[in-house]
């Protein structure tokens, strides 16, 4: 298994459909509950533990999915308001070394379920029209929401795939 994608990497060729989209933003919607359960019980040695050689720790992985989802609903957002707005992208790897991401994981776990909460709201408004609408990300180019949903709801599962391997490689049950 590759530790750096326990779930594989994202990968979708079919049509996005109104069903396919219904599935990624009910997958979207279960990530704070999964990423909880992931660590619950985890004391601060184990969250500080990195989930392979050379990756984050699971304090991290949390404080980036909070990071990264923000950033994702900022950017459906845009979509949905502006014609093809180019977004920001930011430097992840640089943004899980700043001291707010060494702080309890509770503080993260509580932003993502009310963000997700508002994040869900907005995706299920979409109309089929919606999903064709773009942003244009400087390092990979123009993004469809369609597709930007099935990225997003691969990135929760990836994250909380991070969590749950090194739980089970480790015994911690």
């Amino acid at each position: 298994m590759d530790l750096r994608y326990p779930i594989g990497e994202f990968e979708f060729r079919d049509d996005v459909t109104m069903e396919v989209v219904q599935t990624w933003i009910s997958e979207i919607d279960m990530v704070p509950v999964k990423l909880r359960e992931a660590v619950d019980g985890l004391n601060d040695q184990q969250l500080d533990t990195p989930y392979r050689q050379g990756g984050w720790t699971i304090r991290q992985v949390v404080h980036h999915m909070a990071d990264s989802h923000i950033n994702a609903y900022m950017r459906v957002k845009l979509a949905l308001t502006e014609n093809k707005p180019t977004i920001m992208p930011y430097e992840e790897a640089k943004w899980a070394e700043l001291p707010d991401s060494e702080m309890p994981i509770d503080v993260s776990l509580t932003l993502l379920f009310a963000l997700h909460q508002r994040w869900v709201t907005l995706l299920q408004s979409l109309e089929p029209s919606d999903l064709e609408k773009t942003f244009y990300h400087p390092e990979s180019g123009e993004m469809k929401l369609g597709i930007n949903i099935g990225n997003y709801s691969w990135h929760g599962r990836h994250h909380i795939s991070h969590i749950t391997t090194l739980r089970e490689r480790n015994g911690w049950y």
